[in-house]
């Protein structure tokens, strides 16, 4: 009788440590699951991030950047990699009222990842513009897509 009942213990305490294992295996799977996406929803995260530019308030731009990312800006050489370095550049860059068009996307998609990479133009209030190349890296946090790296450059032949 002893025995049957450390028996019946002992297989009570394995099968509550399976079931307990298994249903951490799948909250696991389920937070390392890839987002299901698509080039429409990747391309209106340009959208996105031009609309945060027409408020004039860096704080708006910077907040579609995530934690960690690096800005490669098209207008300085100084890469930057914090929120404060991100909004002292768009700060400046706002004053001209910049508006973006694309012009060209290619757009690449990974498990909790995008890039878009391509050619667009800023026009801006003085009427002047800037054709240029670009990539963004997007990287999904959960709840939203966020830019993980920026890179921006003037286009080398006018």
């Amino acid at each position: 009788m002893k025995l049957n009942l450390l028996s019946m213990l002992v297989l009570s305490t394995l099968l509550t440590a399976c079931a307990s294992t298994a249903e951490q295996g799948s909250q696991t799977m389920a937070a390392n699951a890839c987002k299901v996406t698509n080039k429409q929803e990747i391309a209106s995260l340009f959208n996105r991030w031009n609309n945060a530019l027409q408020t004039g308030d860096p704080k708006q731009v910077v907040s579609n950047y995530a934690p960690g990312s690096i800005l490669l800006p098209t207008l300085s050489n100084k890469p930057r990699l914090t929120v404060a370095e991100k909004e002292d550049y768009f700060v400046h860059f706002l004053e001209k009222k910049p508006v973006g068009t694309i012009n060209m996307s290619h757009i690449q998609l990974g498990c909790n990842t995008a890039i878009d990479n391509g050619l667009y133009t800023f026009k801006y209030a003085n009427g002047s513009e800037d054709a240029g190349r670009y990539t963004f890296t997007y990287t999904w946090d959960g709840q939203q897509w966020l830019i993980s790296s920026h890179h921006s450059s003037l286009m080398p032949e006018k």
